[in-house]
Formats: C-alpha cells, structure tokens, sequence
C-alpha cells in the first residue's frame, strides 16, 4: 500500500517573510548608532507665536516655532528614515450640564525626508512636495501656518464667545518602522510636541 507523503511546507512560512523580517532588524541594527552611541543633544522646541481669531465668521489659527532636532532624531533621517510631524486644532464650546462638545477639528501631517543623491530634504503634504536645500529650511515650512482655518462659520455660534481650542504640534514616532518603535522606547530624545490651550482674540 503506497502512502501519500503529508505535505507540510503549506504550514512553514514563507521565505519572504522571513526575509521581510530579517529587512526590519537589519534596519533597527544599522540604526543603533542613531539611537544609542550618537553624541547627546538636546532638541529645542520654542514659541514664537500663537494666535486664534475670528474671521468671516469661522476661526483661524496662526503658529511660529522654532524646532531644532535632537542629535538621535537627525541622525536616523540622515540614515534614510522618514520622520512625521503633526499639528492638530480641536475647536470647543463649554457645556456646564455634560463634558464639552467638539465643534470642529482639523490636523496636517507632513512627512520629512533626506534624500542622498541630491543631498535635500523632501517636505510632503498630502500630494505636494517640496524640496529643501538645508534642515532648518524644511522645518520651518512645517512649524509656521499662517490663517489656517480650524472652523468654518457654519459651525459656530455667532452668540457664543466661550468657545476655546486645544492645539498641539509633534513628532509622530509611530509612524517610524517598527523596530525603530521597540527600540527608542521612552527615549527622551524621541519626544518633541507641544499643546497649548486657548481662546480666539
């Protein structure tokens, strides 16, 4: 009687994973100097403005930072690693008898590149794309919007004047490749935001 041989290769996986695998920590190993052994320096994050006012009857935002990155973080974008900033505006109206409702939100991410060839830095929003000659350049077309409008006139109440608004800007780390994710942990280095909570002018 011939047996049919059981066929297991179906239940082992497959050779591209373990290759896509091995890509992610061959990754975070050439990155450990980024992350660990790099000369320390601190970020800097400031505020040079910041600003909500009314508008055609709608709310409009304006910020200014000044960002410098820290040693960590500049040396894994000069590697090859996209970095992603974010800044978002959440417009509310106070309720005494419930929690605050949620008027309107807006966000924008942009996603900052190095690329070697042409030795620039590549801002994208959305589909746009910009290149830079230098970081500080780059940067500062994410850290400074002016009349960004958070809300639209229909939204708001023209009789109401409590309305306030978190706002924040950040680096986004879980947009960085997981292994970089397991790595940098808590790392000071990693964090760079700010919030600010205020009311229109």
């Amino acid at each position: 009687m011939i047996q049919t041989p059981i066929r297991v290769a179906a239940a082992l996986p497959s050779l591209s994973w373990f290759r896509a695998a091995l890509g992610r920590w061959a990754l975070l190993f050439a990155l450990l100097p980024a992350l660990f052994l790099a000369p320390a320096r601190a970020g800097a994050l400031e505020q040079q403005e910041l600003a909500v006012r009314r508008q055609d009857g709608g709310l409009v935002l304006d910020f200014a930072l000044r960002v410098v990155l820290p040693r960590a973080v500049e040396d894994a974008l000069s590697r090859g690693v996209p970095l992603y900033f974010e800044t978002e505006a959440t417009v509310y109206r106070p309720r005494w008898y419930w929690r605050d409702e949620r008027v309107a939100r807006q966000s924008r991410q942009w996603r900052l590149s190095y690329q070697p060839l042409t030795e620039n830095y590549r801002v994208s929003l959305g589909a746009l794309h910009t290149s830079y000659a230098t970081l500080a350049e780059a940067l500062a077309s994410m850290t400074r919007i002016a009349r960004w409008r958070i809300a639209e006139a229909t939204q708001l109440d023209p009789d109401e004047q409590r309305y306030y608004v978190e706002w924040s800007w950040r680096l986004d780390t879980s947009q960085l490749p997981r292994p970089m994710q397991l790595g940098i942990g808590n790392q000071a280095d990693w964090v760079l935001g700010i919030e600010r909570t205020l009311r229109p002018e």
